[in-house]
């Protein structure tokens, strides 16, 4: 994005240009670009929703039916590390591709999986396996879907509206984070009353998904969208681009701080956080029926938190500091930690959860927002790709520590302990010489009048830290 003075409207234009019809808005903008960005975040909703619905049904149905730590850790590693590994290719496809035509691919191919899935279990089959292959082949769509998604948004939205576009963007993932558990427990707890805790529970909740992923690839066809064009027009093979890629991130210590940032938090704060309904049940155990119902406020507050908050970043936040909200809502993670870590009861409990999913948009609008400005269009695709790895990899790993500890150590205790870490490692990560330069160049880059040049300020700013 710009700095203020150019996001401001020209003098004699609307205060929204480009939103009237067939208007072009702005020097630069794309004439109905609002229209475009309404229909491409329409279509990913309605995907979002019959992915989520299938996430939460077949984890629930693996939970009940078989009640085995060992089946849950496998659908965990078929669910998340598909995506880590093809993250690393998806991200330089959508910077050699039609960022469209990938999109609209992965939806089709996790939709022809989930139908052949649903199909196989009318016939009364129910291998496990055949659960484990379609979660591996989904979380690999994931992997060349998200980071295309993410560098899409950029490219058909003016800099000047990134910031609220990826502000409302949020709130309407944080909607979906809200209203799937509710829908998926209903229609699952339906289909469950007629056909019982069996495959064939999960078929209707299927077909709702390939249903949102048709809605999702027509509306998307709609939305003009040319392949990126590359700043040297030198073709070079996968392999070298992926190379670049990572020799980029390498060399660029503001994106390796970023990304440092981001494991932190997915490492300290994330991870932890998995381990807050187990703690709900021990500590503030109110029976099993209430327990269910405790649990569901828990999730609530999360997700009304993260809605709110995704609100305010997008309505009061969108021309503020973008390294001074990250830091701040990095630093709040932490201390809200130890808040749940040390609260009384079980309201201070939801309070502290609420305010988590309030400071999460802090984090990840920003973040997000900030390697969008400060990332060249024809490398954004492998960036994002990075950035999904470490989170697809960082909250496993820290699980794979706390969990087992959690069964000899209390949760309030890990809580705080991983709360006071945070602190102390952002702090550290912030006001540090290598952080300090890092602020700079980046407040340098948000300034900068195209991500081309916000690079070059970064690069500039960087130097004395590579």
């Amino acid at each position: 994005m710009t700095s203020d003075d150019a996001r401001r409207p020209a003098a004699g234009t609307p205060d929204a240009p480009g939103d009237e019809p067939g208007a072009a808005g702005a020097a630069g903008d794309a004439p109905h670009w609002l229209r475009n960005v309404v229909l491409f975040l329409s279509g990913q909703t309605v995907s979002l929703l019959g992915s989520m619905l299938v996430q939460y049904s077949v984890f629930w149905y693996l939970t009940i039916t078989y009640q085995r730590g060992d089946i849950m850790a496998l659908a965990a590693i078929f669910g998340f590390l598909p995506q880590a590994i093809v993250s690393i290719f998806g991200g330089v496809w959508a910077d050699r591709h039609n960022r469209k035509f990938l999109i609209m691919g992965a939806d089709a191919a996790i939709a022809v999986t989930t139908l052949a899935l649903a199909m196989m279990m009318m016939t009364g089959y129910d291998g496990v396996w055949l659960i484990f292959l379609t979660l591996a082949i989904r979380s690999a769509g994931a992997g060349i879907q998200t980071p295309a998604v993410s560098a899409l948004i950029p490219q058909i939205t003016p800099a000047r509206n990134l910031m609220r576009i990826n502000g409302i963007n949020g709130s309407i993932q944080s909607a979906m984070a809200l209203l799937a558990p509710a829908l998926a427990g209903a229609l699952f707890a339906w289909a469950a009353s007629i056909w019982g805790a069996s495959p064939a529970s999960l078929i209707p909740i299927f077909f709702i998904d390939v249903a949102t992923a048709a809605v999702g690839i027509v509306l998307l066809a709609f939305v003009p969208v040319a392949a990126v064009r590359r700043a040297s027009e030198t073709r070079t093979g996968y392999f070298a681009d992926l190379v670049e890629g990572v020799r980029y991130v390498v060399h660029h210590a503001f994106l390796r701080w970023l990304l440092a940032l981001f494991a932190i938090i997915f490492l300290l704060t994330v991870a932890p956080s998995n381990l807050t309904p187990l703690m709900l049940v021990r500590s503030f155990d109110a029976g099993e029926e209430q327990n269910v119902v405790n649990l569901a406020v828990l999730e609530i507050a999360f997700s009304v938190g993260m809605v709110l908050g995704g609100i305010v970043v997008a309505s009061f936040f969108a021309k503020r500091s973008r390294i001074g909200m990250i830091v701040s809502s990095a630093l709040t993670f932490g201390l809200l930690a130890v808040g749940m870590g040390l609260s009384p009861d079980i309201w201070f409990f939801f309070g502290f959860m609420f305010l988590v999913g309030l400071a999460v948009p802090f984090f990840s609008t920003p973040a997000f927002t900030l390697l969008q400005e400060t990332v060249e269009p024809e490398r954004q695709g492998r960036v994002f790709g990075f950035v999904g790895i470490v989170m697809a990899v960082a909250m496993p790993l820290g699980m794979s520590v706390l969990g087992p500890l959690a069964d000899v150590v209390a949760i309030e205790v890990l809580l705080v302990a991983t709360g006071i870490l945070t602190f102390v490692v952002v702090g550290a990560a912030v006001w540090l010489p290598v952080g300090r330069r890092a602020v700079q160049a980046a407040r340098k880059a948000a300034g900068a009048g195209d991500p081309a040049a916000a690079a070059s300020a970064v690069d500039a700013a960087m130097h004395d830290a590579r």
